[in-house]
């Protein structure tokens, strides 16, 4: 049976720092994150009623949706993330997510409705913000942990044989 030492002051103190670190970055992320997702859906906001006075409202909201989709998508890959270009499949699985949250939010104001008929417009907007907030929180999750996820650093290779500093250095 082998039995671990105990962490040192020293070791704690510098586990501590890593961690504290990390929650700063992803602090960070998420703020930036929030605020340019808002800033995005405002500015769609405002474009869909300038639309809205040219082109029938249903095809103002979809020309915006789509625009604002890929305009996100760039920011938080670029600035959120710092991830560079989102590329093709980045944008997809982006306007996945966003389809889902459409869908999130539909069916809780939706329920809502069914369930309370005469629900007046500060419980929607209650209801649909709450919902909206979970699909914000659930949708950055997913951009982050998935679709502009850190990569790891590859190991170099010498003539595509693995170093044997690379590995030693990762472990």
């Amino acid at each position: 049976m082998t039995t671990t030492a105990p962490l040192g002051a020293a070791a704690r103190k510098e586990i501590t720092m890593k961690g504290l670190r990390l929650i700063r970055r992803h602090a960070a992320a998420f703020g930036r994150f929030a605020g340019l997702g808002s800033g995005v859906t405002l500015a769609a906001s405002a474009a869909l009623v300038l639309l809205s006075q040219w082109i029938p409202w249903m095809a103002a909201n979809a020309l915006t949706t789509v625009a604002s989709t890929v305009v996100a998508t760039e920011l938080h890959a670029r600035v959120s993330f710092g991830h560079g270009r989102p590329g093709l499949a980045g944008h997809l699985k982006s306007a996945a997510t966003i389809a889902l949250g459409w869908l999130v939010t539909s069916a809780a104001v939706g329920s809502l409705v069914a369930l309370r008929p005469g629900a007046g417009l500060v419980l929607q907007q209650t209801v649909y913000l709450s919902a909206t907030a979970l699909v914000g929180t659930g949708r950055y999750l997913v951009l982050r942990l998935t679709v502009f996820a850190e990569r790891a650093p590859q190991p170099p290779t010498g003539g595509g044989i693995p170093l044997r500093a690379a590995y030693d250095a990762a472990a």
